[in-house]
């Protein structure tokens, strides 16, 4: 065979032995264009979606899905298999540049370096990458690996993609929130600019049922390339914590069930061979559990029967915060050294981690949650998903057995969801929100989306950005073009702007820097952060995170003329970037309240970035181990870790918070102190003052009451109620509380007896339930509150109101002339005595029938049970002994002097021997006294 000059060809001519060679002669017909069942397509490896295309069809840029799951070889021969096809003269896309997105940097670094191994080349030549902060290409480059995010701001940038043959979406199952709108913002850029740019979406899980629709059409599907996986035997071991070791606690994952997953680690390692992959939940949580391990290996090693010594086992993190170098440690294979690898979920499907034979997985992960309600969002630890678990478990099973030991029950694995939630569903959609108005179509609506945002999610992003001045309407202000154009979340970007023209682009970057460089704030406390960053081990990252910034702002109006101020204690002297922001711009004026330290620009950059945030100590400085509590602009509590030091802090910036599900109240995770005049300056769009009626006990007052959203800042008295306040006061505390805080004393009886009238003859007579009255309120309550809080001289007093004549309002006329004919208020009964009917039971509820409470002696004789409302209603009688204690209840009293009374007569008549009890009760005359009769 003749040995061609360019690497891919030569390359692909031989490839390495991987899963997803045998699929490869299908795609690349399907890229050049040709239907399956030709000689050079396999119609085993292509799916039945590619049998729409038509014959004689005019020439287009392919779209095409490849399933495969990891470890098959997609992301190593599928982009150089799509280059060395744009080389073909039969190819429809122009020659041009193969673009492959991965999910995350690290990812985006590996796949580069490998595919350029494979080639005998160095990063750079026939394969580059570009990621944040990192740029390895040339003029030479064929192949470049992007992140979602920065092909996102490229495509923002210019919708055509000049140059751009290719694009390569690499995991598109994984489902993040820039993966998903890089789709639909892709395929719209296709359909109206680009139809000659091929797109390949690859997939590890063939679930995506919407994908070859959304690339191809509905009516001509994108073909799908199915590659079988290659999967060893996995054995399945079940390591779940000891007994009272859970694996979440109130306040994230507890330290007992880390030293549980270092534990299990320890056993694998000596039960089995090979390298040890660990799965977490989170940063933190690997940084714990490498540090349990370094430290258990050091000790005495893995334990009898690893035959490894300590030296021979490297304990290696991989997780986004860790610098290139470290990352790039974790995947590269050490000879003789057995390896552990503890990683977050960058090593669940997009990295392969070399050696691995056993993994250990803690079985849990970590999302974004988005609370409309109180418009805040953040991770929260949940368990993993099974299809994350069984993503997880694989990797062991690569090249050849493997064993996964899982940190769970049984039960917790049946009990797993069947597979994680897309990010766009649960996620903030600031970003996305902004990234939709800046590309023309407010609300994504026209665009093909595997998953639509939600619209109360996408409503609230919304209102963030009109309120940090990023979006007028459905236009995007200048403001909110620059901040689109910032590689960083939109708050984070939107301070760096806003500071840059207080206290200079330097500072406010550096600044910023704390916010976006994944650096934890001890105690959460930013100020202490922004001190010890410069001499610590996190320096180099966060002066890389700084530097980006900076440069990513001066590359646009509002950043781009931000120097730094003249003097240190005068940091807002050169404002001359002030036109490019809006008049409403929280930034404006700020100048003369900003320190000159790293803590006070770190405070300002965290109020700037989430002014409803913003909050102010309540109650006491707590003592030693309690946490204090804020309240913030937004509304929601918020608490500072157990002594953290900004716990005397009356006012804080807060940057990032943690709110568990099911509790009421935020952590703060990094926060600076500010003062009130910086607070008040900034959330300026929240101050607000008007008069308030306050209840205390049932004494309405009025106050003036100065907020600063839901921060109470001052209140003062505003003079008496007028009638109109204390009217609308009352209706909205009854719709709030119910209409029990009235003064219903013995209107509850009137209330009953009309109750019953409705219930039995309808109307006209009204319906008195709780709905039915507040609907009505303004006919029957708000007159008479009115009259009252008139007569009352400005101190109204909710006890005096008479809810009696109030309920009268309700009667109808003339019907409310048988009121007292239809449900009486007293019986009489054969005795003479005027009894009261009951219409209220004991707890004041409306008696289903009256009640007549009688002694027994003035009775005798009363054959028939009375009855009320025309004889509808049977009024029930409670048989009273002289004591007033019930002997009998009955409806039918000819029934109860036949069976009950002989009873009722033996038990009594010694107990009671001065009152009456005859033998016969149909005779005897009814009394009210003792009227001791002979028997």
């Amino acid at each position: 065979m003749k040995q061609t000059a360019d690497p891919v060809a030569r390359l692909l001519a031989d490839p390495p032995d991987l899963p997803v060679v045998a699929a490869m002669p299908g795609l690349r017909a399907l890229l050049l264009g040709e239907r399956p069942g030709t000689d050079t397509a396999s119609d085993a490896d292509v799916a039945p979606a590619t049998a729409n295309v038509s014959p004689g069809e005019p020439p287009h840029a392919p779209t095409v899905v490849v399933t495969a799951p990891p470890g098959t070889g997609k992301t190593t021969l599928v982009p150089l298999l799509v280059a060395d096809v744009l080389t073909h003269p039969d190819a429809v896309p122009s020659p041009g540049r193969v673009i492959v997105t991965q999910p995350r940097r690290v990812a985006a670094r590996a796949a580069a370096r490998c595919l350029a191994s494979l080639l005998g080349e160095e990063v750079g030549e026939t394969v580059g990458y570009a990621v944040r902060g990192e740029h390895r290409s040339s003029a030479r480059t064929r192949i470049e690996v992007v992140t979602a995010g920065l092909l996102l701001r490229r495509l923002q940038g210019d919708p055509e993609l000049p140059g751009v043959a290719a694009v390569v979406l690499d995991e598109v199952h994984e489902r993040s929130l820039e993966s998903d709108l890089l789709l639909a913002l892709l395929l719209d850029a296709r359909v109206a600019l680009r139809e000659d740019l091929a797109v390949v979406a690859m997939s590890a899980t063939p679930d995506l049922r919407r994908l070859p629709g959304l690339l191809g059409g509905v009516t001509a599907p994108a073909p799908v390339v199915e590659v079988p996986g290659v999967l060893y035997p996995l054995e399945e071991i079940w390591a779940p914590p000891p007994s009272g070791t859970s694996r979440l606690g109130p306040r994230g994952v507890p330290r007992q069930f880390l030293a549980h997953v270092a534990a299990t680690v320890m056993r694998a390692l000596a039960e089995r061979e090979g390298d040890v992959l660990v799965f977490l939940p989170g940063a933190r949580e690997v940084d714990d559990v490498v540090t349990r391990l370094r430290e258990a290996v050091q000790g005495g090693g893995p334990g009898p029967g690893a035959g490894s010594s300590a030296a021979a086992v490297q304990v290696l993190p991989l997780h986004g915060r860790l610098p290139s170098p470290a990352q790039d440690a974790a995947l590269t294979p050490s000879a003789g050294v057995r390896r552990v690898i503890v990683s977050t979920d960058v090593a669940e499907s997009s990295l392969t981690v070399p050696g691995v034979r056993i993994v250990v997985d803690a079985t849990l992960a970590r999302e974004p949650r988005l609370d409309v309600a109180r418009g805040m969002s953040g991770l929260v630890t949940v368990g993993e998903s099974r299809a994350a678990g069984t993503q997880r478990a694989g990797r062991a099973a690569r090249t050849g057995p493997g064993v996964v030991y899982r940190c769970c029950t049984q039960v917790d694995w049946a009990r797993a969801a069947p597979a994680p939630t897309p990010e766009i569903l649960i996620a903030d959609l600031t970003r996305t929100a902004l990234e939709l108005a800046a590309w023309g179509v407010p609300g994504g609506e026209g665009l093909a989306w595997i998953d639509p945002p939600p619209g109360p999610a996408l409503a609230a992003a919304t209102d963030s950005l009109e309120r940090l001045g990023l979006l007028d309407g459905d236009a995007v202000t200048g403001l909110g073009r620059a901040v689109a154009a910032v590689p960083a979340e939109v708050r984070p970007a939107r301070a760096l702007l806003g500071a840059a023209e207080v206290i200079g682009l330097r500072r406010a970057a550096e600044a910023t820097a704390l916010l976006t460089a994944d650096l934890r704030a001890p105690q959460a406390d930013l100020a202490a952060l922004a001190r010890s960053v410069r001499r610590g081990p996190q320096e180099r990252a966060w002066r890389v995170e700084a530097r980006r910034l900076e440069q990513a702002a001066r590359r646009h109006p509002a950043g781009r003329h931000a120097d730094p101020p003249a003097t240190a204690t005068q940091p807002g002297a050169d404002r001359s970037g002030a036109g490019t922001k809006p008049a409403d711009d929280p930034a404006t004026g700020l100048g003369g309240l900003v320190g000159p330290s790293a803590a006070d620009a770190v405070g300002l950059v965290a109020a700037l970035a989430h002014p409803e945030w913003i909050a102010r100590g309540r109650g006491p400085v707590p003592g030693a181990g309690r946490p204090a509590s804020y309240a913030s602009v937004g509304g929601t509590g918020l608490r500072l870790p157990a002594d953290s030091p900004l716990a005397a802090a009356e006012w804080l910036a807060v940057a990032d918070v943690d709110r568990a599900p099911g509790t009421a109240e935020a952590t703060i995770r990094a926060a600076a102190p500010i003062d009130e005049a910086l607070a008040l300056a900034v959330a300026d769009a929240w101050l607000s003052e008007d008069a308030h009626t306050r209840w205390d006990g049932d004494r309405l007052r009025v106050e003036r009451v100065r907020r600063l959203g839901a921060i109470q800042l001052a209140s003062v008295s505003d003079g008496a109620p007028t009638p109109a306040q204390v009217a609308d006061a009352i209706v909205e505390r009854c719709r709030g509380e119910g209409l029990g805080v009235l003064p219903w004393r013995g209107a509850a009886e009137l209330r009953a007896r009309l109750a019953l009238l409705h219930r039995t003859l309808g109307e006209p007579w009204p319906a008195v339930d709780d709905a039915a009255l507040l609907q009505r309120a303004d006919e029957w309550l708000i007159p008479d509150v009115k009259a009252l809080a008139a007569r009352s001289g400005g101190r109204f007093d909710l006890s005096r109101l008479d809810i009696t004549a109030c309920l009268r309002a309700l009667l109808p006329w003339p019907a409310a002339a048988r009121l007292d004919e239809l449900v009486p208020e007293r019986l009489q009964v054969p005795s003479g005595s005027q009894v009261r009917v009951d219409y209220v039971g004991e707890r004041g509820e409306a008696l289903e029938r009256p009640v007549l409470a009688v002694r027994v002696q003035e009775c005798f004789g009363w054959a028939d049970t009375p009855r009320i409302v025309d004889g509808r209603v049977s009024v029930v009688i409670h048989l009273l002994s002289p004591a007033r204690r019930p002997v009998a209840i009955t409806d039918d009293l000819r029934s109860f002097w036949q069976q009950g009374y002989p009873q009722v007569r033996a038990e009594l008549r010694g107990r009671y021997p001065k009152h009456a009890w005859p033998e016969d009760p149909w005779t005897a005359p009814a009394i009210r006294g003792t009227g001791r009769r002979p028997n």
